[in-house]
């Protein structure tokens, strides 16, 4: 087993930049984040009754050690990568690479790494059982298979389970057999197709 820490490529034009929205760090009050903001030149937003730092969250597009990666899955190492989205970097004119303030969704790193890996399968395993239509109602159901055409007309919720869906979709869009998404306890009945969401390009 080996655990590699990732760069991941992302555009320094990505809209994400001018529009941050993802929540890094600790808590402040309002006054206190408002002075941290403007000595250190932070994005802030509430979150609930205090305020957080916001940064960007630009769409995963290069995985340049994907070299490194192949190498080790080739050589049956169980590897750890890409983890909490990958580490965000941007390429400079002259080809190198930089460090960049932003956080890759983490489903969306992972259908990209499961593409060019040219996977069979995608597992986006969480604490949820599938993905759920009328989620939050009393009569929310479960739904067992999704194509990318019907996920469309689905409304998720946009902080949980919607990048999951558009993670999933992209991924058999690129040429996946199958995405899965539900719990981490049934990963092996969901690739199985007995258990959470299966998003397919077809009706299994």
């Amino acid at each position: 087993m080996a655990v590699l820490l990732t760069q991941i490529v992302v555009d320094a034009n990505d809209p994400a930049f001018a529009n941050p929205t993802k929540f890094v760090g600790p808590v402040y009050p309002e006054a206190e984040a408002r002075k941290l903001a403007a000595a250190r030149g932070w994005a802030i937003a509430p979150d609930g009754e205090k305020w957080r730092r916001v940064v960007a969250s630009p769409k995963p597009q290069e995985i340049p050690d994907l070299a490194v990666l192949r190498l080790l899955l080739g050589e049956g190492v169980v590897v750890i990568c890409a983890g909490g989205g990958g580490i965000p970097v941007v390429r400079r004119a002259d080809g190198s690479l930089i460090g960049v303030e932003a956080v890759i969704d983490k489903d969306h790193a992972s259908a990209l790494l499961a593409t060019v890996l040219k996977a069979d399968a995608l597992l986006m395993l969480t604490d949820v059982a599938a993905v759920f239509r009328d989620f939050g109602t009393d009569w929310a159901t479960p739904i067992a298979r999704l194509t990318p055409e019907e996920a469309a007309g689905l409304p998720l919720p946009q902080g949980s389970m919607a990048p999951k869906v558009i993670a999933a979709c992209n991924f058999v869009r690129a040429g996946g057999r199958l995405a899965g998404i539900g719990r981490l306890e049934d990963a092996l009945a969901i690739l199985n197709g007995r258990a959470g969401t299966l998003v397919t390009t077809q009706t299994i």
